[in-house]
């Protein structure tokens, strides 16, 4: 770990310095952002509420505003299916025309991802705390509350503090069955849940630029697990080449200055890295896998998906290591895929059939399982081998039951033998 005292701006602070129109902005300063995307999601349904109150009637630019429904899909509740009402008439009041409903939904990140909503320089701001994973396009992208989201929903505006950086430069080589969750959960458990706390996150180094863009955003989405304000990564070729066809909007790619002062740097080595593996209770507790499986863990309930792991590579990968095989007696396997496009790709390359003939149950594009709210609720003392991204106590339902982090490759590998499984065994 060495520390860096230079003059120039990190990723972070050049985005903050683009969007308040200040030429150098240092940490700890409060500047005015211009937003340049907003998002919402079920919680969205809150500040409606405020923007009323504050007497607002239009929002700034409805075309940079994107709801997306997410959590409960279709709604499970009444509870969930008022929220849905509420944001489908506050989307019609205000003529807001990117309303992502039932059937064309997906996870929100995901959906701002494939759709090209976020691009570099931007300012993203979302009612969700996984809107770090956006940060991966060489964006500012964080979580708000939902009266902060009705304030940038009247004025497309929003104070920030400019947060110090911990520069994280990653350099070597993934081995065999060794992935970007891999990396982030090592992360995490050095820097551990508040170790970043209102900081940014920032990935530099020749293992990172060698990552494509679904890694970066696995990567980016877990910082708010190590309690970032953001996670991000420069923009380059990669970034360019996936958002070219789909950007909505113009870029402003910005690097970090060779000069920058960051408050720390952490280099990691990725040579020789076994798979990890955060154990309960908390996505700190962090061990390497093949030690987890010598102690044979058995599970009741393996999940593949979430904002962090349900892209189409990762379930491509999860269905090439089932293929063939049977999900362990008396274990259930929930697969969700973070979007209806996603679904559609695995329906079309017979991962759904791959999945359900090994007897895993396949839903619809949903948050499912990950928050505990809609499908996939664990009983007390339950074990579940999950690809999401937290397991503190009641995150999948009861607060007895135990949650272990892992990759794709992992999980897939736990369902088949019903117990957690180093993935490269199963090669």
């Amino acid at each position: 770990m060495t520390q860096r005292n230079g003059h120039g701006m990190t990723l972070a602070e050049k985005v903050l310095a683009r969007v308040s129109g200040e030429e150098h902005v240092v940490p700890g300063q409060i500047v005015e952002g211009a937003v340049d995307l907003a998002m919402m999601h079920e919680q969205g349904a809150q500040t409606v509420g405020p923007f009323h109150q504050m007497g607002a009637e239009k929002v700034w630019d409805p075309d940079r505003v994107v709801i997306a429904i997410d959590h409960w899909v279709p709604a499970s509740t009444e509870g969930a299916a008022v929220l849905h009402r509420i944001l489908r008439k506050f989307a019609q009041e205000t003529s807001l025309p990117h309303f992502y409903d039932v059937g064309q939904h997906g996870i929100c990140h995901q959906i701002l991802a494939e759709n090209g909503w976020v691009v570099p320089g931007d300012l993203a701001v979302g009612t969700d705390s996984h809107t770090n994973m956006l940060g991966a396009m060489g964006a500012l992208a964080t979580g708000i509350g939902p009266t902060e989201m009705a304030a940038v929903l009247a004025l497309g505006r929003l104070w920030l503090k400019v947060p110090s950086t911990i520069q994280i430069r990653v350099r070597g080589t993934f081995g065999d069955g060794v992935t970007a969750k891999d990396l982030v959960l090592r992360v995490l458990g050095e820097v551990k849940t508040t170790g970043a706390t209102y900081k940014s996150v920032e990935f530099t180094g020749p293992t990172i630029a060698g990552l494509s863009m679904p890694e970066r955003f696995t990567i980016c989405n877990m910082t708010t697990e190590m309690g970032a304000k953001t996670g991000m990564i420069a923009p380059d070729e990669a970034t360019f080449d996936y958002l070219r066809p789909i950007a909505k909007h113009a870029m402003h790619p910005l690097a970090a200055d060779a000069d920058a002062a960051y408050e720390k740097t952490i280099d990691v080595d990725v040579t020789g890295m076994p798979p990890m593996v955060a154990c309960p209770y908390s996505p700190d507790n962090v061990r390497p896998l093949p030690d987890v499986a010598r102690e044979h863990v058995k599970v009741d309930q393996v999940f593949l998906g979430s904002c962090t792991n349900a892209r189409i590579e990762d379930l491509r990968e999860g269905a090439a290591l089932m293929k063939g095989s049977k999900v362990a007696k008396g274990v259930r396997f929930i697969v969700s895929p973070a979007s209806t496009k996603i679904y559609d790709q695995c329906l079309r390359e017979g991962i759904i059939e791959t999945f359900t003939d090994a007897g895993a149950v396949f839903t619809n594009s949903s948050c499912s399982a990950c928050f505990g709210g809609n499908m996939g609720i664990l009983a007390p003392d339950e074990v579940c081998a999950s690809s999401s991204n937290r397991n503190f106590p009641g995150r999948m339902g009861a607060k007895e039951a135990r949650i272990y982090l892992m990759s794709p490759a992992a999980v897939v590998a736990t369902a088949i033998r019903g117990e957690i499984t180093d993935p490269r065994t199963m090669r």
